[in-house]
């Protein structure tokens, strides 16, 4: 996918430790198009290549908006847009891309955010309201100071058939209880989930007599450690060569050693940017992003996480 220089336009506190930035055609042009729960990824200056969730409006085409949050374990991306951003760079964005999308489909959607996880929900319940259709939001931050968002999300809810709720942590009273809200939610309903490992384990746990097509989640980080045994070889189809992945390599480090070029961000799994095609084989999977049939049907594989059950695993590369 193409890359583009964008502006950056603004920068907005939008709660304690958290800001958004606002990124923009330097000529003014219409950005590519997006569906709510899109995300883009930026190469950071002189750093890695992170993706953020687009919280801006899908039908703004001016503009996208993405919010990060001031993380003390940064390993890279946060750390530079809340130290070093400044209005006026330009930074190279990739996408946007959609792993988490929004079904329009549905009568009624029921959103759960923790933290941070609010961004890709927001142009997600601003989409529901633009339908007519019923949502409720249940966002979750250790105190009201650390929600972002809440003036625009109040305007939406505002609009009608919306609910909003708002749980405050710090005191351990106000916990979600996530159970309950399944329980509670229309029948027919779709259920979106972003927010730290504990909570999307509770949403899956709180969803699992639910048709796997009505449950939907973005994690922020890989529960699974990457495969790293090697020891096995890649046939690049295309390419013609064959490469071997040895021990304490990546199957996306041996294609960026070798040359390849082949789009990453998250190296985690999550963000979906490095999907390659699997001709012949069996991926050992370990990402985040891959629906259940899609790893069952072994016709896809995540090589910044994912490794090969067998001796040759072959790319469509």
């Amino acid at each position: 996918m193409q890359a583009l220089s964008l502006l950056l336009r603004q920068i907005r506190l939008e709660s304690d430790g958290t800001a958004s930035f606002e990124l923009v055609d330097p000529e003014g042009r219409k950005l590519p198009t997006f569906k709510a729960g899109a995300h883009v990824d930026v190469q950071v200056p002189g750093g890695p290549r992170r993706s953020y969730s687009i919280s801006s409006s899908p039908a703004d085409r001016g503009c996208y908006r993405i919010a990060i949050r001031r993380e003390p374990a940064s390993r890279g991306g946060s750390a530079w847009f809340h130290e070093q951003a400044r209005v006026g760079m330009r930074l190279e964005i990739h996408g946007p891309r959609n792993e988490f999308e929004l079904d329009e489909t549905a009568l009624h959607s029921v959103l759960v955010a923790g933290g941070i996880g609010i961004t890709p929900l927001l142009p997600m319940v601003g989409r529901l309201s633009e339908l007519g259709r019923g949502w409720s939001l249940h966002y979750s931050a250790r105190h009201l100071r650390e929600m972002a968002f809440t003036a625009e999300l109040g305007r939406l809810q505002a609009r009608g058939r919306a609910e909003l709720h708002r749980y405050v942590t710090a005191d351990g009273d106000t916990r979600m209880d996530l159970r309950a809200i399944v329980a509670s939610a229309p029948a027919g309903s779709h259920f979106y989930c972003c927010g730290p490992a504990a909570m999307i384990d509770g949403f899956l746990d709180a969803t699992q007599a639910l048709p796997l097509s009505h449950v939907h989640y973005e994690r922020f980080s890989a529960t699974q450690a990457a495969a790293t045994d090697g020891g096995y070889q890649l046939r690049l189809m295309r390419d013609g060569r064959s490469l071997r992945v040895v021990p304490g390599r990546s199957m996306l480090d041996t294609l960026l050693d070798a040359g390849v070029a082949l789009p990453y961000s998250c190296t985690q799994g999550i963000c979906g940017s490095c999907r390659v095609n699997v001709l012949h084989g069996q991926p050992d999977h370990r990402d985040e992003c891959l629906s259940d049939e899609e790893r069952a049907s072994n016709r896809v594989v995540m090589p910044c996480c994912s490794g090969s059950l067998g001796p040759v695993l072959t790319l469509d590369l």
